[in-house]
């Protein structure tokens, strides 16, 4: 009988000491599901990419499943298709505010920025003329094709109508936007990464497109005055003197949508199936670590919350933001 106790002991004193040693190599990470399913904007891949490679050295056990595309079509990925997701990452914060939330989620995260501009290489048609203060004319020609992308699949291709609404009041020049917005019609994509092609092929000569996509792909990249490019958030009324009318929150219906700063969010989704890696990737995309890969791709950071959804953000990640 003794000796029966003495074995169950042992038995018992060996596992825990096994589970302790397991705990103590992998910092707890055992406990953590080994896969994560992120939404996230197509200007979004190059970084998201190389942030998934570093995290997953951190938690090798874990398989980042990334899917981009526009946000707003990301966000009827969830709200329409039901399709399962921990993560969305959106170049625009109102996909989120004005799509997701309150039903499928109940705080975001505003984490980096961008800015409009116009992207060529060598072989567009007068990309030896182009600047700031003639891009529209040369766009307008008959030899010269831009692209853009879709305004009711993602926010680059709203932002791009912003651009040209922008133009016709900084530059004074009545009716450009309807010019630019009718000219070309046959280059819109679903979303913006999707015009790389193009201007690889050198089927158009430009592709209206942000900042940051154009640095991660070595393109050639024309800057537009601050009053246009939508980057600052000390011009944030003059933007919103820019409005074009999108796809709604509802299948089929519409809504009016005003320029603003970028800023581009995250959140978890409340039906999360993988939500506690979920959170520890929140927590490294905003960590230095994090901000340094997004920096370093041509997005600057600006990790905040709003105070209305402060209470709503998951304590270990609320070390890493400010209240706005």
């Amino acid at each position: 009988m003794k000796s029966k106790i003495k074995a169950a002991f042992l038995f018992i004193f060996s596992t825990m000491l096994l589970i302790s040693c397991t705990s103590k190599k992998t910092g707890n990470k055992e406990s953590l599901e080994n896969e994560l399913i992120i939404f996230h904007a197509g200007s979004l891949s190059v970084p998201f990419h190389q942030l998934a490679d570093e995290f997953m050295k951190e938690y090798p056990g874990v398989k980042l499943l990334l899917e981009g595309a526009g946000s707003t079509e990301c966000a009827r990925k969830i709200t329409e298709l039901k399709k399962p997701c921990d993560i969305i990452a959106s170049s625009d914060y109102t996909v989120i505010k004005d799509i997701l939330i309150p039903e499928f989620t109940d705080w975001y995260i505003n984490f980096a920025g961008n800015e409009m501009g116009i992207a060529y290489n060598d072989k567009s048609t007068m990309s030896d003329k182009i600047s700031k203060d003639n891009w529209f004319d040369i766009l307008l020609t008959d030899k010269v094709i831009y692209g853009r992308s879709n305004p009711n699949l993602d926010p680059c291709g709203y932002r791009t109508i912003f651009t040209f609404l922008l133009s016709e009041k900084y530059y004074l020049k009545r009716g450009l936007a309807d010019k630019l917005i009718q000219k070309d019609v046959n280059f819109i994509r679903p979303k913006e990464v999707d015009l790389l092609a193009l201007l690889e092929s050198h089927t158009v000569d430009y592709i209206f497109i942000y900042k940051s996509v154009a640095i991660q792909h070595k393109l050639k990249f024309l800057s537009l005055p601050e009053k246009i490019n939508q980057s600052n958030p000390s011009f944030s009324k003059y933007y919103s003197t820019a409005k074009t009318e999108v796809s709604g929150k509802e299948k089929g219906s519409k809504t009016i949508k005003k320029a603003e700063s970028m800023v581009y969010a995250a959140s978890i989704m409340k039906n999360a199936p993988h939500k506690n890696i979920a959170i520890k990737f929140i927590e490294f995309l905003l960590s230095p670590k994090g901000k340094s890969i997004m920096e370093a791709n041509g997005q600057p950071s600006m990790n905040y919350v709003e105070k209305d959804y402060l209470q709503n953000v998951p304590d270990s990640i609320r070390k890493y933001i400010k209240v706005q």
